[in-house]
């Protein structure tokens, strides 16, 4: 998996391990994994505007009502005191 120029992962090398994953090593993986990428990802509003919408397709997906989701957001932010 390693490229030998930099001996690093490419991004599809580091895409095709993930999905080598089991779905249980999977869930960890973005339970662990999201919250860190996150804090980086999220401070350039244009990529904000390009992963809202994977967000809700995964939602509609998943077959969760989006009202329900937020619902559960809202009693979560306000469990946490309003931080995130």
């Amino acid at each position: 998996f390693r490229n030998r120029r930099n001996n690093s992962m490419s991004v599809q090398e580091l895409q095709d391990a993930v999905m080598a994953l089991s779905t249980e090593e999977k869930q960890q993986f973005i339970l662990n994994a999201l919250p860190g990428l996150a804090k980086e990802a999220m401070q350039d509003s244009t990529f904000m505007m390009q992963l809202l919408p994977v967000f809700l397709g995964i939602v509609k997906e998943s077959g969760l009502d989006i009202q329900q989701l937020l619902q559960f957001a809202s009693m979560h932010s306000a469990a946490m005191g309003g931080q995130n």
